[in-house]
Formats: structure tokens, sequence, C-alpha cells
């Protein structure tokens, strides 16, 4: 999940649902919205979730994928438009980025945040206009504190699959001070993750590429990893079982998230039927984050 450019007439899509169908709706979307947001009402237990994107673009795609996600889910909602004016738009996003002080070790702030760096912590710098994955996001939040609880292995080959802003391959570059490989779909987030490793003075140790999932042979040919990351949605991370147990080395580990909490059990067996066994589970609000073991020496 990602932010795409901006152009001058924006407009934001929301949807509101409930849990069950959040995972759905988020994907349909996403399908047409360069950036996506979720905000949660305890009280009613619903879910809103909003997209941006360019006024009249992808309406095609985007009724289509609402269309699916009705079918499959049994929810049908209207979605809600209103414009949004693209530097206001920006604006709000800044004011909603503070610096975000992560689990022990990390700290993620944008590039408009004056203020000095929070001290003994490892800075990591995005554009703020990249909304998801700037560390507020509890399913962020949770793969840097598994990152944290795993460094001690030091693993060699790291994967970030699905890696959006490129903050999770960006983090484990600054703490394991190792080559980190991060792939995604999209090709505008491939260019975000660049730009980001780019203002984090990386070189070489982040590396992104355009690529589909475990299909493409610039990921199968880097493996078999000692450490991958894929915050993604939990469908796909179900989908992707087997792949990412044949691609996993004897001993490593694998931090999935992207999942609400009420998704984790079946996540979970989908994996132990490839022979991958539990060593944690993350909570951050209703998000959840996995921490999975190929069995094997390392």
């Amino acid at each position: 999940m990602s932010s795409r450019r901006h152009a001058t007439a924006l407009e934001t899509v929301s949807v509101t649902v409930p849990p069950e169908a959040l995972e759905a709706y988020e994907a349909a979307l996403a399908e047409a919205c360069g950036t996506i947001g979720f905000f949660h009402d305890e009280e009613a237990n619903l879910w809103t979730v909003e997209g941006v994107k360019d006024q009249g673009a992808h309406e095609a795609e985007l009724a289509a994928a609402l269309a699916l996600a009705a079918l499959v889910t049994g929810v049908t909602v209207q979605p809600v438009r209103r414009a949004t004016e693209a530097e206001g738009w920006l604006e709000r996003t800044r004011e909603a980025f503070p610096e975000q002080p992560v689990g022990r070790r990390f700290a993620v702030r944008g590039t408009h945040v004056r203020t000095p760096p929070l001290p003994g912590r490892l800075t990591i710098l995005l554009d703020a206009s990249v909304a998801f994955g700037s560390g507020e996001h509890g399913s962020t939040r949770g793969c840097l504190r598994a990152l944290e609880a795993i460094a001690h292995r030091r693993p060699r080959r790291i994967l970030d699959l699905g890696t959006g802003s490129g903050i999770l391959a960006m983090a484990a570059a600054k703490l394991l001070h190792r080559k980190v490989r991060g792939t995604d779909i999209d090709p505008w987030s491939v260019r975000t993750a660049r730009a980001n490793a780019r203002l984090n003075r990386l070189g070489d140790r982040a590396r992104f590429v355009r690529a589909d999932g475990w299909s493409s042979p610039a990921v199968t040919a880097s493996g078999p990893y000692d450490l991958v990351f894929a915050n993604i949605l939990a469908r796909p991370l179900c989908r992707m079982a087997g792949d990412l147990a044949r691609h996993l080395a004897p001993g490593g580990t694998a931090i999935l998230a992207g999942l609400l909490v009420s998704q984790a059990r079946w996540v979970l067996a989908a994996h132990r039927r490839h022979g991958l066994v539990l060593e944690a589970t993350l909570r951050e609000g209703p998000w959840c984050t996995l921490v999975l073991r190929r069995r094997g020496a390392a």
C-alpha cells in the first residue's frame, strides 16, 4: 500500500463496513486509490476505509472492485466521495504524521519535522506524503517490534515483500547492517521506496525492484531467505504460504502482518500446513503480527 503522485484535483472515496468486510473493501479501494487510511469506531465496531485518488480516474476499476467486495462479503455499501484539495490534503497528512517512536530502537519521522531526532534511536526518514508505512499503522509498528526481537539472529538474506514506502527494508538495513531487497507490484511504490532510501543515505544496502510476489525471478533467484517481511493482507498471505515456506531457509524467520487479530488463526493455519511454526504474536490495537520460523538449523 502506497502513495502515488498527486494531481491538483483529488477526491476522497470512503466506505464504512463491519470488521469482517474490512479486508475486501480495503483491497477494492486500493485498486483505484494511491493512498489508503483506516479509522475504527470502537463504539459501533465499524471501520471506515478512505482512499485518495485523482478525480475521475480509475472509475471502471473502482466500480468492479467494489462490486466484487460486495459479492465476496455479502456487505453492500455506497461509497461516499468528497473533493480534496491537494495542498490541504498534504498539510493534513503532515499534521497527522508527527515523529513516531516505535519499540525500543526506532523512530520514524517525516521530512517536514524540524525538531532534533530522538536520542538513542535509529531514525527512519520518510516523505510526509507517503501515508501507509509511516510508522503509525499497527501492522507497520508490529513488524518493527518483531524485527527488534529477532535481530540477534543476524539474518543475512532479507526480503521485504510488498515493500510500500520501504520502511521495513530500510529498518532492517539500518539495524542489521545488511543488504535488503524490497519488492512491490506497484511501480510508484518502488520509486517511492528508492527515494526514501536515498533520503536515509542507505546506498546499496536497500535495493527495490518491481516484482509480482514469488512469481518473479527477481525474488526467487536471491533466496532462500533468512528473513522475510510480508506486510500485505490476510488472503494473499494465505495464498502465498507454500511459496514462502519453499523460499525460506532452514531456521529462517517470516514476519507476517497486515491482518486483524480475528484473521490471525486462519493465516497461521495456512502456514502451519507448510511446516512453519509460530514463535510470537504481537498485537497493536486490532492489528496482529505473526513471527514464524522454518524448522531446521540456521
